[in-house]
């Protein structure tokens, strides 16, 4: 048999299902919240979903051992991609983070933490023999570059999602959990001095409100009062698809943000409690299947990537619907596949064909 049927055949089957079935929800999801109102959105992300489906299969069925050479170019690259959103972006919603080539508009963070998940999985694997605090260190500033160029758009979501990965590798490569306890705490620590000195007022009311959603229901409280508005008003199987009447029909919803930040509480409102909860279940597994296939990994880089890459996930799905349910501060997180936006979803796609290929090479390079 030719190699490409059989590494067709050595595709995890469930991830693949998981991703084919989420990006046809979410490009259903993008026209439940917005055809009512503007069509151009549903269009871009089936567009952008059908052009990632040729990028994840060949880099599925490709070895991924091919980013141990190109790490450092692509890290470079995708650091310098967000540093050059300080001269050259598009400025919109007050934020400086998209570039345009041409007549595409792209935001540079969300590859980005692809390849500094690569250059730090790289870094790691090449780094046993070091001393712990040595790795930390340079580690840190791996991650540090990155994230402070996103934190200063403002970004402070973004910024967020490589906290989550630091942690994450820095667990799955062995370093000492005293280490790890410790920086911890420091970081708890630091919260209340980030707080006042280093962030907005915007971000910092987005802190009250999380804390108190009552403080300010007309103002600062009013789309996360909306938001548990709508998901407590679909019960327990929901209003219905295109149904009359619906918050989000009529407006009480952020109209700017309804198809991206707050799709969970479109979704909530239309399919209810038990839709909500399939969504839940379709992403544990897929979260799952990440944690399996990084088990399952032929060498220690397999391993931390395909770690970095669900840790990525779980902090984009927690921290999304945790913030449309009050449990966590409204940071502008999207939600994978579900939230429109065609540079995430690419992301999301390139970084689970990524996972494919460490299924799909497991057991080592492919022989004919």
């Amino acid at each position: 048999m030719h190699p490409f049927p059989k590494k067709l055949l050595r595709l995890n089957w469930l991830l693949l299902t998981l991703t084919l079935g989420l990006g046809i929800y979410g490009i259903y999801s993008v026209y439940s919240a917005t055809w009512m109102r503007d069509l151009r959105f549903y269009n871009l992300q089936t567009a952008w979903f059908l052009l990632s489906l040729p990028v994840f299969l060949t880099l599925a069925l490709s070895d991924y051992h091919w980013l141990r050479r190109w790490g450092l170019p692509l890290y470079f690259l995708g650091a310098g991609s967000v540093a050059a959103t300080y001269s050259s972006a598009k400025v919109i919603y007050g934020s400086s983070r998209w570039l345009s080539l041409g007549p595409i508009s792209f935001q540079p963070s969300s590859p980005a933490v692809i390849t500094g998940i690569i250059m730090l999985a790289i870094f790691l694997h090449r780094s046993r023999q070091l001393h712990p605090l040595l790795r930390i260190t340079v580690s840190l500033v791996l991650v540090g570059i990155p994230a402070v160029l996103v934190l200063l758009q403002p970004d402070l979501g973004s910024s967020l999602v490589w906290g989550f990965i630091f942690m994450g590798m820095l667990f799955a490569a062995g370093i000492p959990k005293r280490y790890l306890i410790a920086m911890l705490l420091v970081t708890v620590a630091a919260v209340p001095v980030v707080v006042y000195f280093g962030l907005k007022p915007y971000q910092r009311e987005r802190i009250t409100t999380f804390l108190n959603p009552d403080v300010d229901p007309l103002n600062t409280s009013y789309n996360i009062n909306q938001s548990l508005n709508a998901i407590g008003s679909g019960g327990f199987y929901g209003k219905g698809f295109k149904a009359r009447n619906t918050l989000n029909g009529l407006g009480y919803l952020p109209r700017a943000a309804v198809h991206n930040d707050f799709i969970f509480s479109v979704m909530g409102e239309q399919h209810g409690f038990f839709g909500g909860l399939c969504l839940i279940i379709a992403y544990v597994l897929l979260l799952l299947t990440g944690l399996y296939i990084a088990s399952q990994a032929s060498d220690d880089f397999g391993c931390l990537l395909a770690l970095g890459i669900t840790v990525m996930l779980f902090a984009h799905i927690f921290m999304n619907l945790g913030m449309t349910v009050a449990v966590t501060p409204v940071t502008g997180l999207p939600l994978p596949f579900m939230s429109y936006g065609g540079t995430f979803l690419f992301t999301v796609m390139t970084s689970l064909a990524l996972l494919q290929s460490v299924w799909v090479y497991r057991k080592g390079p492919w022989i004919n």
